[in-house]
């Protein structure tokens, strides 16, 4: 292996009434002032979300629009099916504020989303049995904000042809094109960061003109208007705006309930809309101050003060700022492939079997759009992101937190969208005055049959589910804070960013002062002395409800306290609590092989006490997203085969989210043909409601015969699969190619891939093998990079780069 040093002068800084009722919306008196000295724990609370008022955005200087990409363009030959928007609609968002269309050439429909449009409430009682209420009243729903439609009579899709709508991913842009007699149309939709809004824009060539109406209405009962408000039974107020801007000649004006616009050669439609939500447990996570219906209507005049030109050049700089990031090739597709549609192509890929490499690399960048436009300023992504097709979505569209939540984070570090991340950090830091102090109240019930035996409570933990009032629901899930907080350290180490542990240290002492008041000490067989285990639990979703020492809670504990005591070494504080806690970890119970099934036990029982295949990979946390467990010299040979055996028994039939788990653990295996397997197979077309890619690309989740659901964590789950299996890192430590999978071992190459560790990589390969590697320290001063047999330490400045060549198998 050769090196080539070069120094970089782009040096990358580091990314950065007395009781409480769950229909109040938010906690009671004596909650309230629990909960403003709790506050004091976070150091920092959450930035207020983007539907504030703002300065007028920069405008990058005038330039001559880029044309599309087609490896990074998707193309369908006909619109969504109006009841079938979830699974056909194609969606775009400005990071809180998201939408669903249609491109009906007659009629636009566009289901609004804020981010933070929730029913319920703080959701601090409890049922009989010790576990929360869940239900779209007490723990509460995200919802939809608004319908949009823009009606043009005359234009229905069988008076129409040449139709096509294409989803660009580098710029984020919709845009739908068709004839009609002889003029041509065009329609472009957008949803702006800068400007905090969303665009629609009519164009035409050939002397045509575009009469119609505009019509905006809520979901929650409001009659149409092209302004409208109102408030949730919790309190939350809302709010939306439209308004019409004719280029070029016609007229617009408001009729009623609608806008009417009449011989428009050029027409721009502006939404926005909000919620007066605010992340700060003090003030009932609301701003009394804010009137969302006015502030809509400014920012839809602010913006309809520009043409659409304007705002389209700012929203394709802002979104190209995060998307250019990183590129990724993983061979070339046949013509004959890149002839077909995007749905033609997903079917003839399962059909044929025949790879696809620049479809499965869309369908990466494709995570990447959702997450650059469901992610940034607001609420973090839950089971369904930003997009809805209805106020009852499955789960509410909450925040899973024992997969799906952190599954939605996976890829974002992973594929340089770093900058994505920070809503999830956001979030758990506001929420966490309101979890303190519900865990020290009611995680001691004694109907709770979690509840620690020890008596004692300490720190914060969470729920199953959470919402954005700082509620739980469903059951109590004691390791959600460990697996929340190494998350939030994860993202540290990617970043380097002293700025972000700061903020997160409170939760991992918070976590850590949990499971000091929960460990149980024990003796186990074959062990000598005590070892500590978790206390009564359930190994999510699966098996017993009052297991002790499950593989699950140990492991994530064991990381969790190696991560705290990390930050305390960093920050220089709690210098005594991180040799405490050191000496709890070392003295914690890792799981054994069983010897009866030779899989790696669950349940500290050499007894299967579950479902074989169940979907969860509880017990596989330490291989990933941990990875004490790892197929080198570390990990004892029993310990790798007992992980193979177990994950190899789970099979490779499931849901999309737990099937780009799998994918993920047999990457880390180094099993290339296995990871390869699970991730073209959630690009396999969903019929019927089954497991699958939807027309519109979105994974579906089949709940029964014939129903299948929109659940996104697979859309993310995925593209963080096929990354780990082109570069695995931890600190100190880089693999290249770590599972290759003969379908992309020709050629191809990543560049932009940020590495935990301080570091980013550009990679190339060949025949299999590296071609060259170039590695860019963004913070990070040393580290191993291996490939097959070849390893090399590297040493670098901040800011430097060095090329690694000459690689063999």
């Amino acid at each position: 292996m050769t090196a080539d040093r070069t120094e970089s002068s782009d040096a990358t800084n580091a990314r950065s009434s007395e009781g409480s009722s769950p229909a109040a919306g938010g906690p009671g008196r004596r909650t309230l002032l629990s909960l403003a000295a709790t506050a004091t724990l976070t150091g920092a609370l959450g930035a207020l979300p983007a539907f504030t008022a703002s300065a007028a955005p920069r405008r990058p200087a005038a330039a001559e629009d880029a044309p599309a990409d087609p490896r990074h363009t998707l193309w369908w030959q006909a619109p969504a099916d109006e009841h079938s928007m979830i699974s056909q609609g194609l969606p775009v968002g400005n990071g809180r504020l998201g939408a669903l269309a249609s491109n009906d050439p007659g009629r636009e429909l566009l289901l609004v989303t804020d981010a933070t449009m929730w029913t319920g409430g703080l959701n601090d009682t409890l049922d009989a049995d010790g576990q929360f209420p869940y239900g779209r009243d007490d723990f509460g729903s995200l919802t939809l904000l608004a319908r949009l439609t823009v009606d043009l009579p005359g234009h229905d899709l069988s008076a129409v042809h040449g139709y096509r709508r294409t989803l660009d991913l580098a710029q984020g842009v919709l845009t739908t094109t068709y004839t009609r007699g002889n003029v041509t149309h065009r329609r472009e939709i957008f949803a702006s960061r800068p400007d905090d809004v969303i665009v629609v824009h009519l164009t035409q060539s050939g002397g045509g003109r575009h009469t119609g109406t505009v019509t905006l209405e809520g979901t929650h009962g409001e009659a149409p208007a092209p302004s409208f408000g109102g408030a949730l039974s919790n309190g939350l107020r809302y709010g939306a705006a439209v308004t019409v801007r004719a280029d070029g000649g016609g007229r617009v004006r408001v009729r009623g309930t609608r806008i009417d616009f009449d011989g428009c050669p050029e027409l721009t439609v502006v939404l926005s809309g909000g919620t007066n939500y605010a992340p700060d447990a003090r003030t009932r996570y609301r701003d009394p101050a804010l009137d969302p219906e006015r502030l809509a209507r400014t920012k839809v005049r602010a913006a309809a003060g520009h043409p659409a030109s304007t705002l389209r050049r700012t929203h394709v700089a802002d979104h190209r700022a995060l998307y250019g990031e990183f590129a990724l090739d993983l061979g070339t597709s046949t013509p004959q492939q890149r002839a077909l549609d995007t749905w033609e192509r997903v079917r003839y890929r399962a059909e044929s079997g025949v790879p696809d490499p620049e479809l499965e690399s869309a369908y990466v960048h494709f995570g990447r759009h959702l997450m650059i436009s469901g992610s940034r300023g607001s609420l973090p992504l839950g089971l369904q992101g930003l997009w809805l097709d209805g106020n009852d979505p499955d789960w509410m569209g909450d925040y899973h937190t024992d997969i799906n939540v952190q599954m939605n984070y996976w890829m974002a570090d992973r594929t340089a969208l770093s900058p994505c991340f920070d809503a999830l950090t956001d979030y758990c830091l506001a929420q966490l005055p309101a979890w303190t102090d519900t865990t020290g109240r009611l995680f001691g019930d004694p109907r709770n049959r979690y509840r620690n035996s020890s008596g004692r409570t300490a720190g914060w933990t969470v729920a199953i589910s959470t919402n954005p009032h700082g509620g739980g629901g469903w059951w109590w899930h004691p390791a959600g804070n460990a697996w929340l907080c190494n998350t939030l350290f994860e993202h540290y180490e990617y970043t380097l960013s002293r700025a972000h542990l700061e903020r997160i240290h409170p939760l991992l002492k918070g976590a850590c002062a949990f499971w000091e008041a929960r460990l149980v000490a024990t003796t186990v067989p074959g062990t000598p002395g005590e070892v500590l285990i978790a206390d009564s639990d359930w190994s999510p979703e699966h098996g017993p409800l009052d297991a002790k020492g499950i593989t699950y809670a140990q492991e994530l504990v064991w990381a969790l306290f190696g991560n705290y005591q990390a930050s305390c070494r960093e920050l220089k504080k709690d210098t005594a609590h991180a040799e405490r806690i050191g000496a709890l970890r070392e003295r914690l119970y890792l799981p054994r092989v069983s010897p009866r099934t030779g899989w790696l036990e669950e349940w500290m029982s050499p007894d299967n006490l579950g479902e074989t295949t169940h979907r969860h990979l509880s017990p596989l946390v330490g291989l990933f997203p941990g990875d004490r467990i790892r197929p080198d010299t570390s990990t004892p040979k029993d310990i790798v085969a007992g992980v193979t055996a177990l994950l190899t028994a789970r099979g490779t039939e499931s849901f999309g989210w737990a099937n780009a788990w799998r994918a993920l653990c047999w990457a880390r295996l180094k099993n290339a043909e296995q990871a390869y397997r699970l991730v073209v197979g959630n690009l396999r077309p969903s019929t019927d409601g089954g497991n699958g890619t939807a027309f519109n690309l979105f994974d579906i989740y089949e709940t029964g015969p014939g129903r299948g659901i929109f659940q996104i964590d697979a859309n993310f789950g995925t593209p963080a699969a096929v990354v780990e299996m082109l570069l695995y890192a931890r600190p100190g430590h880089i693999e290249l190619l770590p599972a290759l999978p003969a379908a992309w071992a020709g050629s191809g190459s990543v560049t932009g891939v940020p590495v935990r560790g301080g570091f980013t990589v550009d990679l190339s390969w060949r025949d299999g093998t590296p071609v060259a590697a170039r590695i860019h320290s963004t913070g990070g001063r040393t580290t191993t990079v291996t490939h097959g047999d070849t390893s090399r330490t590297v040493s670098l400045a901040p800011g430097t780069s060095v090329t690694l060549k000459g690689f063999h198998r």
